[in-house]
């Protein structure tokens, strides 16, 4: 057996706690149709969509802050 990518790893880490409790079964697609249907569900058209064009996006970008510094010309000098 390979050793498991990262991806894979960080799941088997996460589900070892219930190991005793649960069997995980694999099943083909063609069996297995609401994981089909639901990884092909339309998603909405927003910016949080990977789909969202750029150029619908505002060109104004918010500022969270903006601070100024006086220095001594003596430090400076």
């Amino acid at each position: 057996m390979k050793t498991p990518n990262r991806h894979i790893l960080r799941w088997q880490i996460a589900i070892q706690e219930y190991r005793g409790n649960m069997t995980i079964v694999c099943k083909d697609g063609n069996i297995n149709k609401d994981a089909d249907g639901l990884s092909r569900w339309p998603l909405p058209n927003n910016i949080d969509n990977p789909a969202y064009a750029p150029e619908e996006a505002s060109p104004q970008i918010p500022i969270e802050g903006i601070s100024s510094t006086y220095l001594n010309t003596t430090f400076f000098g």
